[in-house]
């Protein structure tokens, strides 16, 4: 049977509290703009699945004022996080133990559903759409941040994080049956489950759009959280995978250099 989480250690890493921070700090300025492709206000019901502490889903409530929230997640400790996080909201934003492949609520209940930062790291992103579909009403919209590891660009040297991003996300997907390819694979997905509207948007994290103490902060994480997994899966020793993330983080820091990560975000519409 595949697991259907097989990055648990890593997704439970104290790391990935500072990695959710950062990113949000990264993508959500420009994130937030394409919500206004889908005409969405009032009393609406929004799904934040994979909500992980809570970034996201504060950030939704505060631009939906009169909207209910609910966020999901299989971790208790990110969800008492993010009850933490939110408690300013009081009653409209709740979280609940649940997954993402079988949310057990019911059919057309939301009508904007959003997942960031999850479906490349679970086997099975099909079920994942397909189960986030069937929550979210006729003229609902699902909001995807399908993440791609073959979109991040760093300065050449020695080492070369080209060499690290060519090898390790692919190890990853042949260990796990996930796709860390997936940005580029979720739109046909999409497509196939009858959503219209589909569009793939790029939020771009570069060192000109996004602040580089916080683009350095996501790279900081992911090496916290997963040089020791990338070293395993890519058959490296420990000190080359951690000499490649710091020579990212170099990149990122220094005041003269450049550095991009592509992010696509993957919309579509329940057909009403």
């Amino acid at each position: 049977m595949v697991d259907l989480n097989p990055q648990r250690e890593q997704m439970a890493d104290e790391s990935m509290v500072r990695n959710l921070r950062a990113q949000v700090e990264c993508i959500w300025p420009q994130e937030s703009a394409l919500l206004e492709r889908y005409g969405l206000s009032g009393a609406l019901r929004i799904l934040d699945a994979g909500c992980g502490t809570g970034e996201a889903t504060a950030l939704l409530a505060e631009r939906y004022p009169q909207a209910t929230l609910l966020g999901v997640d299989i971790l208790d400790h990110h969800l008492a996080t993010a009850r933490v996080r939110n408690a300013a909201h009081g009653e409209r934003v709740t979280f609940e133990h649940r997954s993402i492949f079988e949310t057990g609520l019911p059919d057309g209940a939301f009508d904007l559903t959003v997942c960031r930062h999850v479906v490349q790291s679970v086997p099975h992103a099909d079920r994942v759409f397909a189960e986030l579909k069937r929550v979210t009403k006729p003229g609902g919209w699902l909001h995807v941040i399908a993440e791609d590891y073959d979109m991040l660009h760093f300065r050449r040297g020695t080492p070369d994080p080209r060499d690290f991003w060519h090898a390790v996300p692919a190890a990853f997907t042949a260990r796990d049956h996930n796709d860390l390819f997936i940005g580029r694979h979720a739109a046909p997905m999409f497509a196939k489950l009858g959503l219209t509207d589909v569009h793939v948007d790029f939020v771009v994290v570069d060192t000109l759009r996004a602040p580089r103490d916080s683009f350095a902060r996501v790279l900081e994480a992911w090496r916290d959280g997963y040089a020791a997994a990338s070293a395993e899966v890519a058959g490296m020793p420990l000190e080359q995978a951690t000499a490649q993330f710091n020579a990212m983080i170099a990149n990122i820091r220094d005041p003269e250099g450049y550095a991009l990560w592509q992010v696509p975000v993957v919309s579509g519409r329940v057909p009403a």
